[in-house]
This record gives structure tokens, sequence and C-alpha cells, in this order.
């Protein structure tokens, strides 16, 4: 101990880091001693958690860490493992070849991928290669389902270390003339208008959407009004008491839809989505063991990713206790609202927007002259304007965070429109307009329902003194009560047309007609 503590002072210039904890010294100590050396590990690995305790020992062992290397050939594997994480701690490029020499002496299948966590926080493009070539061994070898968890754990760890240096690309997206089946995701109480707009294939309505057979893809893209595209996987029975079984039978499906729809070959990135009533703490082991099973049954065509994926597979619990298995693609490129880059917390979402102009769409004309009070960042005009051509479009929004950014929107969009930073009931026009179309504020933390009803009445008011006769108002609105009361206090106004977008919490569009009488 007398030639370590030289040398540490000579590493270290006899500054020894505050606050060094004692009990650093006893367990490394007792290591050293050959006492009770599993126990001490682990206890001297749980301290290393605290930073304070990592700069301890690394000024204990002052850049000499035989003690610890030698028990990387130890009899006991779980000193092995220990040595070899608590190694890994100490930010030395020099344990690099130590360790992975010691990784692939290891015969312990779960010490291996331990190993591999070691070195994560080190630099490992020296043995790159070797660990591409192990990972491909791995993903071709036949495990004995007692050996699976570990070798998963392996390759996990093995992906991780590949995928810091060999950055996977992502797939292109080709599958645009593939004709498919495909599940869109809609408001549930106005399906019929997603279905409307479908010329080809075979439709069926389901809870929550539109199940559509035979159709091309890129005539399904363009439609405005769904908010998700999904690709049911046609699989045996997936049974949610067995999640191996899942991700072995998804895995030939799922692979063989993503090299039908995308040019080249795997590997493909993937996450999981479970929406099930499983409870959240089980829910990641869960799933880790559905991806291990899938990425080895895939042979490691398929590999999990959850911060840089490509695809989703979303596994739906049914009240039989199996899944559904659909697929989300993040691969096809979102043209319909690329425009919409920018947005405040209070904005309609572009498909809200659309669907709102769909529903109006009878009453809407061509080169209408039409103004949105309440703009927000300038969605529902440029979605106005995308269904029919209007004329000359006002935007007002009292916030000046929103008009910078609708402008931003409006010219990624190819529109023209007039934004105004003002209170629109300051706002003055020397013309009238055919149309108004906007998303009504509604009570939040900072707005009360009083002070929502009162703005409903004053707008009413104010806003007729804008419009031609026969003009048309077009009003998204979480208080379609409140509307239809306030509209009903001022000569003129007729309810044409309601309908809801939501019945749990009252979200409607309302079409106003207005008669200058």
């Amino acid at each position: 101990m007398a030639d370590l503590r030289n040398r540490r002072e000579e590493r270290y210039g006899g500054l020894k880091p505050r606050g060094r904890d004692k009990m650093i010294e006893e367990y490394y100590r007792n290591i050293c001693a050959g006492e009770q050396v599993r126990a001490n590990l682990i206890a001297l690995r749980d301290a290393l958690k605290e930073e304070r305790n990592r700069r301890a020992l690394a000024y204990l062992l002052g850049g000499d860490f035989s003690i610890l290397c030698g028990l990387l050939k130890h009899d006991d594997p779980k000193v092995r493992r220990n040595a070899a994480l608590i190694l890994g701690k100490m930010e030395s490029e020099d344990l690099l070849p130590v360790l992975f020499a010691a990784y692939e002496k290891e015969e312990t299948k779960y010490v291996r991928a331990e190993y591999l966590k070691a070195m994560a926080d080190m630099d490992c493009r020296p043995v790159l290669g070797r660990l591409e070539n192990r990972l491909e061994q791995l993903r071709v070898m036949d495990v004995s389902k007692e050996d699976r968890k570990h070798v998963s754990e392996e390759i996990r760890m093995l992906q991780t270390l590949v995928m810091k240096y060999r950055k996977t690309r992502h797939h292109k997206f080709a599958g645009y003339r593939e004709r498919m089946e495909m599940i869109l995701v809609t408001n549930r109480c106005q399906r019929e208008v997603t279905a409307h707009q479908i010329e080809k294939g075979q439709i069926t309505m389901l809870a929550g959407g539109i199940r559509i057979r035979d159709a091309r893809i890129r005539d399904i893209l363009p439609i405005r009004t769904y908010s998700e595209l999904l690709f049911p996987l046609e699989t045996e029975m997936l049974s949610v008491s067995d999640p191996e079984s899942v991700g072995r039978a998804v895995a030939g499906p799922l692979l063989e839809l993503a090299g039908t729809l995308h040019e080249g070959q795997g590997p493909f990135l993937f996450r999981i989505e479970l929406k099930s009533k499983m409870e959240p703490e089980k829910k990641g082991t869960y799933i880790r063991k559905i991806s291990d099973a899938l990425e080895l049954e895939s042979g490691g065509e398929m590999v999990n990713s959850v911060a840089d994926y490509e695809l989703e597979l979303r596994l739906l619990e049914k009240k039989d206790d199996t899944f559904a298995a659909m697929v989300k693609l993040f691969t096809i490129p979102e043209k319909r609202f690329a425009y919409r880059r920018e947005h405040v917390a209070s904005s309609i979402s572009p498909v809200n927007a659309a669907l709102t102009v769909e529903l109006a769409r009878p009453y809407l004309k061509e080169n209408a002259q039409v103004l949105d009070p309440f703009c927000g960042v300038g969605t529902m005009l440029i979605e106005r304007n995308e269904a029919v051509k209007a004329g000359v479009m006002y935007g007002i929004d009292i916030y000046g965070d929103a008009i910078e950014k609708a402008h931003n929107n409006t010219d990624r969009a190819g529109c023209r429109i007039y934004y105004i930073n003002k209170d629109f009931f300051d706002f003055q026009h020397e013309y009238l307009f055919d149309e108004v179309i906007t998303d009504m504020p509604q009570v939040t933390a900072g707005k009360q329902r009083a002070e929502i009803r009162s703005l409903y009445f004053d707008f009413f008011a104010k806003v007729k003194m804008h419009l031609r006769d026969e003009a048309v108002l077009v009003l998204y609105t979480t208080e379609p009560q409140l509307a239809k009361e306030a509209s009903a206090s001022v000569t003129g106004y007729r309810i044409e047309k309601t309908y809801t977008l939501n019945e749990r919490n009252k979200t409607a569009v309302l079409v106003i007609l207005w008669r200058n009488t």
C-alpha cells in the first residue's frame, strides 16, 4: 500500500479530493487482502454511484488498476462482473484492451454484456470491427430458450456500441404504388368526412377510423382529415401472456412489410408502443422481452432503437387478451402539413383545421374575402385556402409571437394572407368580409368561463360590423351552447349546421349564416 500511496501522490500532485470517504479505502483494502472479495466489490460498485466516491477511488488507485484487472480472471463470474463494471467507472481509455480481451474470453453468458456496459463510455473504435463481427455471429446463432435472455442482452449492448459509430441510414419509402390494407385514424364522430374522400378501395368503418383494402398508398396520403395512417399486420394469434411469442410472431410480417415499402435491405429501426391495461411499471420489461425476441427472430434485420426509429410497432390489447398489431411508418414524408413548422400552445391542430374546413365546404365560395379574428399561427386560414381558393384573407391576433409564426407558416404554404397584431375588438376595416372562419377562444387556467362567456357575446356583437349580407361564419368551438346563446342575442344570425367533433368535451363546428336585416 506504501508504493500505491507514493504513485497516487505523484499522479495527483498531493492534492486529495475533498470529503473522500474512508469506506472506499476500506473496501479496496479488503479486496487487495482477498477478504470477502465479491461482497466488497459489490459494496464498492454501489458506492461508485456517487461522483465523489468515484473521484476518491481514482485518487486511491493513482492509475494502478492491476488488482482489479487481475480479478477479471477470477474463478467467480460475479467477481469478474463487478470488477469489470468498477473498471468501467474509472474513465481510463487504457482499460479498453484489457476489458475487451476479457470479454472475448468470457464463457459465462450473463457476464458478457456486463463487459460491454463497462466499455460503453470508452472510445471503442479500436475494437469496432470485432464488435460488429460478434454482433453478426449472435444474430445468426441458434440460441436455446435458457440462453435467450442473456444473448439478447449482449446483442442489445453490442448494437448500442456499434450504433455510436455506425449510424444506420434511414430507408427511403418507395411504396407509393403499392395496394395495401390501411387503417386511417380519424375523428370518431366524423369518420364519414374522410371516407367520402376515398375514391378507390373497399371501406369498412371502425370505432376510431376507417379500414381500407385494395387502395394505392399514394391515393390516400393527400387526404387531410385523418390523424394517423397505420398498416395492420396479419399474424397468428398474439397472446398477451407470452411476450416472447409475440415478438417471434410479428418478426416475419413486420420485416416483409418494411421490405416491401422501402428501398434497400435491413436492418430497419423500430420501437414498440404498447396500448394495454398493464401497470406502467411492468411495461418496460414486457416491451423489452418482445423486442428481444423480435430482433433474434429477424436475424438482426429489425433493430430496436427507442430514440431514432423508422417504424413503430403498435400493439393494442383486445378484450380477449390478445393483441392487434399495427405499424406506423415514419419514413413517409408528411407533405400535407409541411408548412406548419411553428405553433403556440393554443394552436389548433392542422388535422382539426382541415376537418373544420371540410365540414364547412358546402358553404365556402371561391375568391371569398375571409377573416379569422383569432388566427393564431394561421392554420385555419391556410387550410381554408387549401380546400377552396379564397380571395383576400385577413388574420388577426393579439399575440405578436403568434403573428410572427403565422407569417412564417404562410410563406411556406405559398399563401398570401394579411396578418394584423391587434385585439379583434379594436379592429377596423374599410371593406366587408364574405366569411369568418376561426378557432374560438376557450376556457383555460388563465381565462375563466365568465370571461369567455363575455367574449362570446361581445364577439357576435362586434363581428357583424365586418360582414356582408349573407356572410358565413365557421366556428370551431369547445363551447357550442355558449356560441348558440350568444348568436341568438343578436338579430340576424341563424345557426345553419352543427357538427359534433367530441361528445365528451362538446367540441363542435358551427356554421352560422348572417343576414343584415
